[in-house]
């Protein structure tokens, strides 16, 4: 076959695989077009009920945190007060407001979609057994990413909000949050973990790649609790207790991600033996 030719062929199956990733992101785009354009449309309930909720005292956290207050005799535990405001300080930031917090929603919700998406795009160049392997990742990322969101929604989020509406510096001065300022720390918070609680589905593509192994992650575990530090200080607000709160959970994640390349090692060393 001429050299012209065969280049012609390799470039048109380039060209049609990027053509079919086109159309993956096309359709994940649209999926979260339509939970975005849903979520504008639920004003009421995303903005007054979802994304104001930490704001109030009657949130679902504050109120459990009392009761646990109570229950354990710890009344510092109990947040019964939030000494601050929300401003809006530009004539056009409650609707880019509005736009950004259901983009967001629209990512959030969409985001399952996404992945599956773009696995599909990924999984038929995968060998058979790297097919069987990976069953059910699209499940495990969507579980993770959504623990991940009602984590940071529900516990760092709150927490982070509290230590900053009581944090001053002078009693004379006055907690007055800008909209933007607030909507951008929530929503970075609940997206942050989302995506830091796919530690266990990384490292089990890492661990086949063998890239990692169970014995070099128990051998850098030190090191990785300063990088889960560092990670929860990027994504949550500079406090240590929403950063201990992040780290916590990251912690049992990387000893499950240890368990999960433990079992890889001896699945595949029984694999060999027998072959």
């Amino acid at each position: 076959m001429p050299l012209d030719q065969m280049t012609d062929e390799k470039e048109m199956s380039f060209l049609d695989h990027l053509e079919e990733l086109r159309w993956h992101l096309i359709r994940s785009l649209i999926a979260i077009t339509v939970f975005a354009v849903a979520a504008f449309i639920m004003k009421n309930f995303v903005i007054g009920q979802v994304i104001l909720g930490p704001s109030r005292t009657d949130f679902w956290s504050y109120q459990k945190l009392c009761q646990l207050a109570d229950l354990i005799g710890t009344p510092a535990l109990c947040i019964d007060t939030l000494s601050f405001e929300l401003v809006s300080r530009k004539l056009s930031s409650q609707f880019m407001t509005h736009v950004s917090i259901s983009f967001f929603v629209g990512l959030v919700l969409g985001f399952p979609y996404l992945f599956w998406e773009i696995w599909r795009f990924i999984k038929p160049g995968l060998r058979p057994q790297e097919r069987k392997a990976s069953r059910g990742a699209t499940f495990s990322v969507s579980l993770l990413f959504i623990l991940g969101v009602l984590f940071g929604y529900f516990l760092i989020a709150p927490i982070s909000i509290r230590f900053f509406s009581t944090y001053q510096v002078d009693p004379s001065l006055q907690n007055l949050f800008d909209l933007s300022s607030y909507i951008s720390t929530v929503t970075m918070i609940v997206f942050g973990c989302g995506i830091l609680f796919q530690l266990p589905v990384i490292v089990y593509f890492l661990t086949r790649a063998g890239i990692v192994s169970s014995a070099l992650m128990k051998a850098y575990r030190k090191h990785a609790i300063i990088v889960i530090l560092v990670l929860g200080a990027i994504v949550t607000p500079p406090d240590p207790f929403s950063q201990v709160l992040i780290a916590l959970p990251l912690m049992m994640l990387y000893q499950m991600s240890i368990v999960i390349a433990k079992r890889i090692e001896k699945r595949e060393a029984r694999q060999n033996k027998d072959s």
